[in-house]
C-alpha cells in the first residue's frame, strides 16, 4: 500500500468564506492528494483544513495553503477569540499508513525550508520536528500570539528566553511579509483531536473554570507574590473555556493530544461531571476536523446499551449520539471519521 500521510493547516480566517475557498482552491488543484476537511469558525476567526494524500503532494498542498495565505490574509486586521501566530498559525504532518515520523520529519523541515526560502516566511518547526526539546510543545512558541512577535526579533519580550524566543528559520530583522504575514509553526505530531464539549451558559464562567481543572497544566495558583502550579485531572490534554456568541453558549475547547490516553468520551463525560456540579448542563459536543475511527468504537463502547452484538456502524452512531457531534449541525461520519475519509483517496 503506498504511504499516506495527513496534513492540518490552521489558517487564520474563519469569517470570510470567499477568501477561504480561494485559498483551498490552491490545493485542490495539487494530484495526489485530497481536501477531506475545512472547517471554518467565525467567533475562532479560524479554519482547520485536513489534507490527506502521498506525502510530497500533501506537503506540495500545505506550500500552497501557505503561499495563498500570504497573499490574502493580512494579520494586522484580525482578531478572534483562539491563539494564534501567523495567517497559518500551524501546519502539521501526521504519518497513518506506511510512513515513519523520520521521514514525517524530513518532509516537516523541507517544507520550512521552501517556505522561508521562497516567500520569506520565518518558520518554526515543533513537535517530533523541533530542533530542541524546548521547542516541541506548539504553545510555548505561540507565547504572545502575533501581536508579540515583533518583539521577540528586538528582544524586548518578557514571555520567552532564547531558546524560544526566535523562529528557527528567519530574516536576521522584522520585514513587510512578517508583519503581514506573522510567523508558522511546522512539525510532526501524532493525530491530535481538536474537540469542544458545549456547555448552557453564555459568559463562559462555568466553561474556564472546566478547562483549567481538565488541562494537563491544571491551573496556576496565587498568593501574593508566591505561585504554585496544580496538575490537571486528565492527561494529554490541552483546553481552556470560551464564549461561543454565535450560539449563546460557551465550549470547553480542547486538544487531545493522544487519543489512546485520553479520548473523546474520557473528556466528555469529564466536563459533563464537572460541569453538573455547577448547575450547568453540557449540549452536546463539536468535533473540529476528523477523528480516527478508534476513537468512535471506544465512545460507542461507553454509550451503547449491548456493545457487544453491536456492529462497527451501531456503535459509531451511539458515540455520535451520545457525544451530540449533531448538535449543532448535521455530523456524517463518512467524511469525519479519518480511516473513511482518506478510504476514498
Amino acid at each position: 500500500m503506498r504511504p499516506l500521510v495527513e496534513c492540518v493547516p490552521n489558517i487564520s480566517e474563519g469569517r470570510d468564506i470567499d477568501v477561504i475557498n480561494t485559498i483551498v482552491q490552491e490545493a485542490r488543484r495539487i494530484p495526489g492528494c485530497s481536501i477531506i476537511s475545512v472547517e471554518p469558525d467565525a467567533d475562532y476567526n479560524r479554519t482547520v483544513i485536513t489534507i490527506a494524500g502521498e506525502p510530497e503532494s500533501v506537503s506540495m498542498a500545505a506550500f500552497s495553503i501557505i503561499s495563498a495565505s500570504l497573499e490574502h490574509i493580512d494579520m494586522r486586521q484580525h482578531s478572534g477569540e483562539h491563539p494564534r501566530i501567523g495567517a497559518v498559525d500551524v501546519c502539521p504532518f501526521i504519518p497513518l499508513r506506511d510512513y515513519t515520523y523520520s521521514q514525517a520529519n524530513q518532509l516537516a523541515h523541507d517544507l520550512g525550508k521552501q517556505v522561508f526560502e521562497d516567500l520569506s516566511i520565518p518558520v518554526f518547526f515543533y513537535g517530533d520536528a523541533a530542533v530542541d526539546d524546548s521547542r516541541r510543545i506548539l504553545s510555548n512558541l505561540r507565547k504572545g500570539e502575533y501581536e508579540g512577535l515583533e518583539n521577540r526579533f528586538s528582544n524586548t519580550c518578557d514571555k520567552h528566553d532564547e531558546n524560544t524566543r526566535l523562529p528557527d528559520l528567519c530574516s536576521p530583522s522584522w520585514t513587510d511579509v512578517s508583519a503581514k504575514f506573522g510567523a508558522v509553526v511546522i512539525g510532526t505530531r501524532p493525530i491530535l483531536v481538536a474537540y469542544n464539549v458545549n456547555l448552557n451558559e453564555e459568559d463562559a464562567k462555568v466553561a474556564k473554570i472546566c478547562g483549567t481543572i481538565i488541562r494537563t497544566s491544571g491551573r496556576l495558583i496565587k498568593s501574593g507574590e508566591k505561585r504554585m502550579r496544580v496538575s490537571g485531572m486528565l492527561e494529554k490534554v490541552q483546553g481552556m473555556g470560551l464564549p461561543l456568541e454565535s450560539h449563546g453558549i460557551s465550549q470547553v475547547s480542547m486538544n487531545l493530544q493522544d487519543v489512546s490516553i485520553t479520548d473523546l468520551h474520557d473528556a466528555y463525560e469529564c466536563i459533563k461531571s464537572l460541569a453538573s456540579d455547577h448547575g450547568v448542563d453540557v449540549k452536546g459536543s463539536e468535533l473540529v476536523g476528523l477523528a480516527p475511527l478508534s476513537s468512535f468504537i471506544n465512545a460507542g463502547n461507553w454509550y451503547h446499551p449491548n456493545p457487544e452484538q453491536a456492529s462497527e456502524d451501531e456503535l459509531v452512531q451511539a458515540a455520535i449520539s451520545g457525544l451530540g457531534l449533531d448538535s449543532l449541525g448535521d455530523f456524517d461520519p463518512s467524511t469525519r471519521i479519518i480511516e473513511y475519509a482518506a478510504g476514498a483517496l
